[in-house]
């Protein structure tokens, strides 16, 4: 792959990739083509089997476990990045997640369990990222999340992840407020909707992805190779002069009333 982008002597941890279709994968496609040395997690040992094979495509100079709800695990990852490179340069957080039964059901009926789940894991999780980044960040870099329109907008189905969508959008502007002086910057990339594991898990999701198609005035799908793309520029130098916005790839579809 040939990229545009430079991030030659740049070293960056991505969260996520549950497989070659994830959105995560994407990324870190982008930002090893665009000479970045990568460290990749992945979730559980069953998992592992799946990306595995992926973080050795990637030359992965670390892979190690992540699980954000485990004690320790977390610190862990950032220990692991800081003995392998002794530093960072940037940071993607791709993860969210709420108990089916709340994430199907109507948002008045979900439980507080799952309330807390879903924001601890969705949301929380990056402010503890980059709490463990800002250190190993020296010269500055970047913060990158994953949010989705359900953030501004209701979105059928998409109930309490909107919420956290929200909260996480939010997170990002503060963040970037409260960072900005030691030179991190923090975006959050709005993807459209695109057939990736986590969202099969969101109801008639078929039907959501034809909206799309029909009412985006690029009248097609944006890809996770396209966000990698945009990820890869805001991870860069090239991106200097922004931050704390949330940035779409859906093919314009947000724009639309």
């Amino acid at each position: 792959m040939h990229s545009i982008i430079n991030l030659n002597g740049k070293v960056g941890l991505i969260t996520g990739i549950a497989n070659d279709k994830s959105i995560a994968y994407g990324v870190a496609r982008a930002c090893r083509a665009a000479g970045a040395d990568l460290a990749l997690t992945y979730q559980t040992e069953k998992t592992a089997k799946f990306t595995k094979p992926l973080a050795d495509e990637l030359q992965a100079g670390v892979f190690t476990l992540c699980d954000v709800t485990a004690p320790n695990s977390l610190e862990a990852v950032f220990a692991e990045v800081e003995r392998k490179y002794g530093g960072l340069d940037f940071v993607v957080h791709s993860m969210a997640f709420a108990p089916a039964t709340d994430l199907h059901g109507n948002l008045v009926d979900c439980s507080l369990e799952g309330f807390t789940q879903a924001m601890d894991i969705s949301v929380h999780s990056f402010i503890r990222m980059a709490k463990l980044a800002k250190p190993l960040l020296k010269k500055g870099g970047a913060l990158v999340t994953m949010t989705y329109l359900g953030a501004d907008r209701v979105v059928d189905n998409y109930g309490l992840m909107g919420l956290c969508k929200a909260a996480l959008e939010s997170a990002t502007r503060y963040l970037a407020h409260e960072l900005g002086g030691k030179d991190i910057r923090v975006y959050a990339v709005s993807p459209g909707p695109m057939m990736t594991r986590a969202a099969s898990g969101i109801g008639h999701f078929d039907e959501l992805l034809q909206k799309a198609v029909d009412r985006a005035p690029l009248h097609r799908l944006a890809t996770p190779e396209q966000v990698g793309n945009l990820a890869a520029f805001l991870v860069s130098d090239a991106a200097a002069g922004m931050t704390g916005s949330t940035i779409y790839v859906d093919a314009g579809y947000h724009i639309e009333a």
